[in-house]
């Protein structure tokens, strides 16, 4: 006997399942064609609207922020320049090979 009561509710919580995705489908069908509806306008509007969020840095963070990048690009560009030059003289003093 309380094999049969969970086998039915099993059953019905599968079709309940099933039912689900079905109907979760035909929205998503739905949604996918209202979708196409506002197109290229409504598009923008939504740019529009985003672009009100956006919260543009000030002059002085631009001129701070611009000259931490370069800094930081500089140091990393002469750090990897040493880097290879300490490569380049050590396998030149291993290999005894020269490079023109």
């Amino acid at each position: 006997m309380a094999n049969n009561n969970s086998n039915g509710s099993k059953q019905n919580s599968n079709e309940e399942l099933a039912k689900a995705a079905q109907a979760s489908a035909k929205k998503s069908q739905n949604s996918k064609k209202e979708g196409k509806k506002g197109g290229l306008i409504a598009y923008l509007k939504g740019v529009r609207q985003e672009f009100k969020k956006v919260v543009w840095p000030t002059r002085e963070e631009l001129v701070t922020d611009t000259v931490v990048v370069f800094a930081c690009v500089i140091f990393f560009a002469l750090t990897f320049w040493l880097i290879d030059t300490g490569f380049l003289a050590a396998l030149k003093g291993i290999l005894g090979i020269t490079l023109s």
